[in-house]
């Protein structure tokens, strides 16, 4: 596996898990957060989802615009937040092949406003381990609520 096959099984991997442990999430409990300054269950699914989105705008113009497709939409159900996403993630995953392999390290990611400059291979790392943290938090939510947690194990 090259440097870029291996990016797309880490994004495809994390995402994996994150829909099973999003399956798993009670309906009763979309709205419940472990404290007032918390995300609530689908706060983070929308998160992660629309961070998805704001992250490919970045690596596209270097910039996050403020005219996200989430911004207006409600929150449905699980299901729907996945299928509405769906169009996005497909863009960002033919994004990330159209790029070389030198591209991963050639390419910086300039984001000095908030105080970072990385490359493209990095910066595709961390969005993948910026979801599979919001899959741990959530694990421990539902630890937390007393809910069945989903095995991402395997």
């Amino acid at each position: 596996m090259d440097s870029k096959q291996l990016i797309i099984l880490n994004l495809e991997e994390v995402r994996r898990r994150s829909l099973k442990i999003w399956m798993g999430i009670p309906i009763n409990l979309l709205d419940w957060k472990p404290d007032k300054d918390a995300m609530s269950f689908k706060q983070v699914i929308r998160h992660v989802l629309e961070s998805e989105y704001d992250y490919h705008q970045i690596l596209l113009e270097n910039d996050l615009k403020n005219d996200s497709p989430y911004n207006l939409k409600p929150f449905l159900s699980i299901e729907e937040e996945i299928e509405f996403s769906g169009k996005y993630r497909k863009d960002f995953f033919n994004t990330i092949n159209s790029y070389s392999i030198d591209d991963f390290i050639n390419i910086k990611i300039d984001r000095t406003d908030v105080g970072y400059v990385r490359t493209l291979g990095d910066m595709l790392l961390r969005i993948a381990y910026h979801e599979s943290i919001h899959s741990g938090q959530t694990l421990q939510s539902l630890r937390t609520v007393g809910v069945e947690r989903p095995d991402i194990w395997d």
